[in-house]
């Protein structure tokens, strides 16, 4: 499995769609509305939680 993102943009990307949520998001949400990000947070963390946690501890 390779990434086509940058750490930096799943981590912006996480980041905005919590913002724009509300709320956590939830894994299999994700997987089925934006696949792409799962595979490439997957990439880079070892659950989506810490990608999840990554992107919440990232903002300004």
């Amino acid at each position: 499995m390779e990434a086509n993102m940058s750490v930096e943009e799943v981590v912006g990307k996480i980041a905005e769609l919590m913002k724009k949520e509300g709320q956590p998001l939830r894994k299999k949400q994700v997987k089925k509305t934006n696949p792409e990000l799962m595979k490439n947070a997957l990439y880079y963390f070892p659950s989506w939680e810490d990608a999840m946690e990554k992107s919440n501890s990232s903002k300004s």
